[in-house]
């Protein structure tokens, strides 16, 4: 929709709802996609256009998603009005993406206090403008262990949606139709947003109180009770390791036992897989924040550099310092 039949729309309906979807480069087309189509069927239900939309980004021209279509703007980052709502869609390279350009005319916008919604990875956009100081939010599992380390001024969240007062933030992918239904609920009731779900042949509708990752039984394709504890154990403990005797005793087990355990299903030992979870979480941070290399190990529970660097080379075949150069020129803000 086009800036033009968007505002004819608001005056022809006074009830109208605007949603501002702000594109930055590289955005997650599934997450904008799911949430302006929520949008689109429950006008297509009332039978009049409750909801429009225009979409706006950095020179109002063209910008591309992360599969390369390329999307035409319908304004730059203009003035908006105080009643509308801003969508801002994240998606690749979101450190890139966020410019001075944006945050300044973010916190321009927000000034005027309208809600905020942040799609995919755009919650780092809202949390550099400090939009999210003292509040809940959360983003994509992925891009959650550079976000903690750079807002601590933000409670972290793992759920596929939160809502804290007029901040809105998902998680990505299909978590962007859980928030709009809800949205659409409460502006509509319940009978549009299990209308607009059927329609999309969406039968599990979440909530903020559901988390975004699958189980850890379904993740490692293992249904074991006490292995699943021990994994949950591992990831909530990354910077201060966990010996694997401990390990064993909080699950009431031998600490051979639990090495017969993780052989038996994951073929490698407890102290190979902990190591390999901390080794994922510290390439996170290299090739999504500007850490130091030391700061990085120490938050992935190495004591020294020459460890970490030596443990990180047999895993991925380079040092931590060659995968610092080789993202280096993504981090600029």
């Amino acid at each position: 929709m086009s800036m033009t039949s968007a505002l004819a729309s608001d005056q022809n309906d006074a009830k109208s709802r605007r949603f501002v979807f702000v594109l930055l480069d590289k955005f997650t087309l599934l997450s904008f996609a799911s949430a302006i189509d929520c949008l689109r069927l429950a006008n297509r239900h009332m039978g009049r256009d409750h909801y429009s939309w225009i979409l706006v980004g950095e020179g109002g021209d063209t910008i591309s998603c992360s599969t390369n279509t390329t999307f035409k703007l319908d304004d730059d980052l203009a003035e908006l009005r105080r009643d509308d709502t801003i969508v801002l869609c994240g998606g690749t390279d979101i450190q890139q993406a966020t410019t001075k350009k944006l945050l300044n005319w973010l916190r321009r916008e927000a000034r005027k206090g309208p809600p905020v919604i942040g799609l995919c990875t755009a919650s780092f956009c809202m949390a550099k403008a400090g939009l999210l100081d003292g509040k809940r939010a959360t983003i994509h599992w992925e891009n959650q262990d550079s976000f903690a380390e750079e807002f601590d001024e933000v409670e972290l969240s793992k759920s596929v949606f939160t809502i804290d007062t007029n901040r809105m933030t998902t998680a990505g992918g299909t978590s962007s139709i859980d928030l709009f239904l809800k949205l659409i609920a409460q502006d509509l009731g319940e009978d549009v947003a299990n209308w607009v779900a059927d329609q999309q042949i969406y039968s599990s509708i979440r909530t903020d109180q559901d988390t975004q990752r699958l189980s850890v039984p379904t993740r490692i394709g293992v249904r074991h009770p006490k292995l699943s504890m021990v994994i949950q154990m591992m990831e909530a403990n990354i910077e201060e390791p966990i010996s694997p005797s401990l390990l064993a005793k909080e699950v009431g087990m031998s600490t051979r036992q639990l090495e017969r355990l993780f052989r038996r299903y994951l073929n490698r030992s407890p102290k190979r897989y902990y190591m390999e979870l901390r080794l994922q979480k510290a390439r996170n941070l290299l090739m999504q924040t500007d850490m130091s290399v030391i700061n990085v190990a120490l938050a992935c529970g190495f004591a020294s550099p020459s460890h970490f660097s030596k443990c990180y080379r047999a895993h991925y075949e380079t040092t931590p310092y060659r995968e610092r150069g080789s993202q280096s020129s993504r981090l600029s803000i």
